[in-house]
């Protein structure tokens, strides 16, 4: 996966990585498995946690815990083809905040699929969701061209 520049279709999203579509993603019914979706959106929100310093390594105190994830598919993939995953936060609560996804296919040139993602803050060390920090919150914002007021 790499950083692109955004597809129009994306230019909402502050954070987009592109990926070919592998032959192996594509399930008996020759097309990408609903499966390689979700992966898809993970190689994004962990690009798009890096980029506002949200530690994604070995868990120690607080850090983010996806509670669900959600994909609405809209045309098949298929091989070959390279597509583009838009991440962005949408809503940003006390203790989590609410991740949207798209994926645009080149080949294809149109939106593919649309999915979300709901992270909480979470504490390891006690075992229970914990306020959103003060630094993600700030660095959300600024990525996402919010108000700091926004974040609060």
């Amino acid at each position: 996966m790499s950083a692109v520049a955004r597809p129009a279709a994306l230019q909402r999203f502050p954070v987009v990585v592109a990926t070919p579509v592998a032959w192996g993603d594509m399930d008996a019914f020759a097309h990408v498995n609903n499966t390689v979706y979700f992966r898809w959106f993970e190689s994004a929100r962990i690009a798009y946690f890096e980029r506002v310093v949200i530690n994604t390594g070995t868990p120690k105190g607080v850090g983010p815990i996806l509670a669900s994830t959600s994909c609405r598919f809209k045309v098949p993939l298929t091989y070959p083809d390279t597509v583009h995953i838009g991440a962005r936060v949408r809503e940003l609560d006390e203790d989590r905040f609410t991740m949207e996804y798209a994926v645009f296919s080149a080949g294809q040139d149109r939106l593919a699929a649309r999915g979300e993602g709901l992270v909480v803050s979470y504490d390891y060390a006690s075992a229970r969701k914990a306020p959103v920090p003060a630094a993600w919150r700030e660095h959300i914002a600024s990525l996402e061209g919010w108000p700091a007021a926004a974040t609060s």
